[in-house]
């Protein structure tokens, strides 16, 4: 197996990533879809959460794949693009509230309750999700180097427990602090944290299966030895 490190501006040497778009697509295309189902908050046995909680683990997932193979850096990129994506979305559903609704179309207010909740929500999801997953991927990064590419499971599950208990604890204060009762908020903030990181571990075997694929079928394995972990670069 080749294996590449971030020094050089295009890792791949001119070959064309004949996955990397896909495992993109879908890591935006699941931080969209939990934006707009985390408006209805569910109950799992004691736990309450937002109805993302049966997708958005997988964006971590999707995160630590793309880290694990690909490299930071590349991971920071598709982080950014799911933010403007989720802006862009919170923006048009903004825009379409307060538009005058045609005369025969009765559901206004069903409207501003559901989709009108989505701005308030991608706010909550882009600040946790910005400090949450970028320390999953630095950690996870970093990890790497220090088990010299060795032992995958410690670096999916213990980069979850840091970053999801960041992103929990964010996510629920921004998204539902003044709508539900504080007791409910922490109950929110501690179901989110724990059945994410469930999650990681029951998905592990499935993280490793991909993880494996890909490093084969794309010839590289990155290793962030000199990559600039700063968050704010595109």
């Amino acid at each position: 197996m080749t294996r590449a490190t971030t020094r050089s501006p295009d890792f791949f040497d001119g070959k064309e990533p004949r996955y990397y778009d896909v495992v993109a697509c879908l890591f935006v295309a699941v931080y969209l879809i939990s934006q707009v189902a985390s408006v209805k908050l569910i109950s799992v046995g004691p736990f309450q959460a937002p109805g993302a909680i049966i997708l958005f683990p997988f964006a971590y997932i999707f995160g630590d794949v793309l880290t694990e193979v690909y490299g930071y850096a590349r991971t920071r990129r598709i982080i950014w693009l799911g933010f403007a994506s989720a802006i862009l979305m919170a923006g048009t559903f903004l825009a379409i509230q307060h538009l005058a609704p045609a005369p025969n179309w009765t559901f206004q207010r069903e409207y501003e309750l559901i989709l009108g909740f989505v701005p308030r929500i991608v706010l909550g999801s882009i600040f946790a999700y910005w400090a949450g997953e970028f320390i999953n991927s630095y950690v996870l990064a970093k990890m790497k180097l220090l088990t010299k590419g060795r032992f995958l499971w410690t670096r999916t599950i213990g980069s979850t427990v840091i970053g999801q208990a960041v992103d929990s604890v964010v996510f629920a204060g921004v998204a539902f602090y003044g709508v539900v009762p504080l007791t409910v908020l922490a109950n929110i903030a501690g179901s989110i944290y724990l059945l994410k990181v469930l999650y990681e571990v029951l998905a592990t075997p499935l993280t490793y299966a991909v993880v494996g694929f890909l490093k084969r079928a794309e010839g590289i394995d990155v290793f962030d030895r000199r990559t600039d972990f700063s968050p704010f670069r595109f």
